[in-house]
């Protein structure tokens, strides 16, 4: 393969990522400029101060600037990797997001993985069956799972497995007591398997539905009527003649749910009490922590990116003439 074409091709993704991040950038510190949320009143908390003891907080802040100013200045320190500094941990934004983003990503990752895998099961023997009581009951899951609020779910699936059966321990990250750096392995295991199977079960509803809707159009198809009429059947005529051409766009499909993915964790990470970034994010919104929040929307607009990014690369394992095609254009 052409490197020339490669280095176009990633050229081309690093420009429209440049450019995406610029614009979220601007946009969302825009939106919170206009907002009613001060740094200032955030950071004070109500306390009494004098008007020259605020100027001095305005001028730390910047909130005391022309707003043209202020985007400025916060694009030349997000471009140096400077997010400002927490106002509720008092510690560099940066870190905090390392920190509880850590923790996030095995729980995003663990659901994220288990959603695809079980919901493209689901979905190919649902199309393979369609009409049947397993199709059926493939679609009220996903229709009704769909339906309901993924908070909704973890708090069912806490009620049932931590209240009614005591299976699992209700929340947080670690017991109550322990340092995240004293916990074993059960300890941290045992607290992300409610929260993981509340991701997981609402995230395979739309894969799951899609894969299956995607299989009977496929075993609709004239080609693969030809290929029955020439004896093949069952699993081995999916295998043929259905897999490759469903497992491109139920891919992408997946890829493209890391978005989605990261607002459930945000619901998912409160009703369990999970200490990780969705629960901070909350957190710094309630809390009028600016420079956390906006740290965490560009994080979160470089998870989503990076999403997109390898469900194009993926294209190229499953599918060459993509790859060909992609490269060429």
């Amino acid at each position: 393969m052409n490197k020339q074409k490669i280095a176009k091709y990633f050229g081309w993704k690093l420009v429209r990522f440049v450019v995406l991040m610029i614009a979220v950038a601007i946009f969302s510190f825009v939106l919170l400029d206009l907002s009613p949320i001060d740094p200032v009143n955030a950071y004070l908390k109500g306390a009494a101060v004098t008007e020259a003891q605020r100027a001095i907080l305005q001028q730390y802040f910047g909130t005391n600037v022309p707003l043209p100013e202020k985007i400025f200045h916060w694009l030349m320190d997000l471009l140096q990797g400077n997010l400002g500094t927490s106002l509720i941990y008092r510690r560099p934004v940066m870190d905090v997001i390392i920190d509880k983003f850590m923790a996030s990503l095995a729980l995003m990752t663990i659901s994220w993985i288990l959603s695809g895998i079980i919901g493209f099961a689901l979905g190919v023997v649902a199309g393979k069956n369609k009409g049947s009581w397993i199709d059926k009951a493939v679609k009220v899951y996903c229709y009704a799972i769909q339906s309901a609020p993924s908070f909704w779910v973890g708090m069912l699936i806490s009620m049932v497995f931590s209240v009614y059966l005591g299976w699992f321990p209700i929340g947080f990250g670690v017991p109550i007591g322990v340092r995240s750096t004293d916990a074993t392995f059960i300890e941290w295991a045992t607290r992300l398997v409610l929260p993981t199977l509340t991701l997981s079960l609402v995230g395979l509803a739309p894969i799951a539905m899609y894969t299956r809707n995607e299989l009977v159009q496929v075993l609709s198809s004239d080609y693969v009527l030809f290929a029955k009429s020439r004896g093949e059947k069952g699993w081995a005529l999916i295998k043929d003649h259905g897999l490759r051409n469903i497992m491109l766009p139920a891919i992408t499909l997946q890829f493209l749910s890391f978005s989605e993915l990261f607002g459930g964790a945000v619901m998912v990470e409160q009703v369990f009490s999970y200490p990780g970034i969705g629960q901070t994010a909350v957190a710094a919104g309630l809390q009028n922590d600016v420079p956390l929040f906006l740290g965490i929307v560009v994080i979160s607009a470089i998870f989503v990116f990076v999403g997109n990014l390898l469900a194009d690369i993926s294209y190229y394992f499953i599918d060459p003439r993509i790859k060909e095609n992609e490269f060429n254009d």
